[in-house]
């Protein structure tokens, strides 16, 4: 498939963007006077969507607004995500550290809300990071490998030779880069050129 292409199953929409691997989900929710239902996850649908990892961790965070998180990834214990968000809304990124990929250190991002209810799926070789754009966000993620202490390798987030296009905070008419909280270690991330350097 190609950049754009899409396949429906069930309840789920894959849309690919322009890397390889790296998915857009959409989901249709079914809602009356009372609210809503939507399935978040069904283990046929997302095969015959392209995407057949075994999920087996779950986790979730919550983040108030201008919070950067990442850019992350595991180095010896890589790990496919699947993330969406339940409340709030930020802009979530995916950069290609797979070194045999014709994408290597392209990124791809895409906004993700409670309101548009959209899913970002990751596969294994990628850094993972994103940004709060609303007043707080609840982030939640399926993780295909579990979480290992010691494995962490990090990105630093405005590499220009990558050149993520970060967005305005909600309210805000252009990106703010003094409106950002970030971690210690998130401000201490190598370049790509780093990680080009390594094994």
């Amino acid at each position: 498939m190609a950049q754009g292409d899409t396949i429906t199953s069930g309840n789920f929409t894959f849309t690919d963007t322009s890397i390889e691997g790296v998915k857009i989900v959409d989901v249709n929710a079914y809602g009356d006077s009372r609210g809503y239902f939507m399935e978040t996850y069904k283990q046929s649908d997302f095969v015959a969507g392209g995407i057949g990892c075994v999920f087996v961790q779950d986790n979730q965070s919550s983040s108030v607004r201008g919070v950067l998180r990442g850019l992350h990834f595991q180095i010896e214990h890589p790990q496919s995500k699947l993330v969406r968000v339940v409340s709030g809304k930020v802009f979530d990124v995916a950069v290609d550290l797979r070194k045999d990929s014709a994408t290597y250190g392209k990124w791809e991002g895409v906004v993700l809300s409670a309101e548009n209810r959209r899913q970002f799926f990751i596969p294994r070789g990628f850094a993972h990071g994103f940004l709060v754009l609303s007043d707080s966000a609840e982030f939640c993620y399926k993780c295909d490998d579990v979480y290992h202490p010691g494995d962490e390798g990090g990105l630093m987030w405005n590499d220009p030779t990558i050149g993520i296009e970060w967005p305005a905070l909600e309210g805000d008419d252009h990106f703010d880069e003094s409106q950002l909280v970030l971690s210690d270690k998130d401000r201490r991330h190598p370049p790509l050129s780093a990680l080009q350097n390594s094994k």
